[in-house]
């Protein structure tokens, strides 16, 4: 089974065209859709009920906006009771805002077979890109993730991109260990899970992606100022 978990907030414009993607790259594959709705307010919920009704999914949130490490971690929990074989099971994390390039995750399913944990897409590697993403949003993202590597010896290049593919088995293993898989509310989440990952000594390799912006109804949801301060504050509580 692969489970596509996708933090949802305000995409309801976006889902239309989601949903489409979704079919046209996943329809060879068991899948199994998790929405983790955190709060939208323009009615993404209904959005997902009416597109998603003949597919397998589940649909969770309380209607309160927490986050995207709240709402991946409630996902995430979803499907770690739920997987029949985490042996096998795998998770594939994305954007619902049609940004994550789906043609490569054939690549990232067939590499994750063949024993690797965390299969990370990166727009960092050779072949990898951004696409009209503004010059603050590189500068921010190159800086950011340069300083963090830096400072935790960090070996991958693309450290905060929601587009992953892990095992169930190392979402248990992270849970077992550290007693949450995400404890982090905001986007600082995916640098404390793929840390976590590291710690517990996951394969972790990285595949070229370029991030399709253009492709994007609406803004980014990721205010910059809030996520700079969540990132000092990580930096300075953090004992990774």
């Amino acid at each position: 089974m692969i489970y596509i978990l996708l933090p949802v907030y305000n995409e309801a414009d976006n889902i239309p065209f989601l949903r489409k993607e979704l079919a046209d790259y996943f329809s060879k594959y068991e899948v199994f859709y998790v929405f983790s709705d955190d709060g939208s307010a323009d009615g993404s919920v209904q959005v997902i009920k009416e597109l998603f009704a003949d597919e397998d999914f589940i649909l969770l949130g309380d209607g309160t906006n927490h986050g995207p490490g709240y709402a991946f971690n409630l996902g995430f929990e979803w499907i770690m009771k739920h997987s029949k074989d985490p042996a096998v099971d795998k998770i594939i994390s994305m954007e619902a805002d049609c940004t994550a390039d789906l043609s490569i995750a054939d690549t990232m399913i067939k590499i994750s077979d063949i024993g690797f944990d965390l299969v990370l897409a990166s727009v960092y590697v050779e072949g990898g890109g951004f696409e009209k993403t503004s010059w603050l949003r590189k500068f921010l993202s190159f800086f950011a993730n340069m300083f963090l590597r830096q400072k935790f010896n960090i070996k991958v290049l693309t450290l905060s991109s929601f587009y992953r593919l892990y095992s169930v088995n190392l979402v248990k293993k992270i849970k077992l260990t550290y007693g949450n898989v995400i404890e982090e509310p905001g986007f600082i989440s995916m640098i404390e899970i793929l840390l976590k990952a590291i710690k517990v000594k996951a394969s972790i390799i990285e595949v070229p992606v370029k991030l399709l912006s253009d492709k994007r109804k609406g803004d980014s949801k990721m205010k910059k100022l809030k996520t700079s301060i969540s990132y000092l504050t990580f930096l300075i509580k953090s004992d990774f």
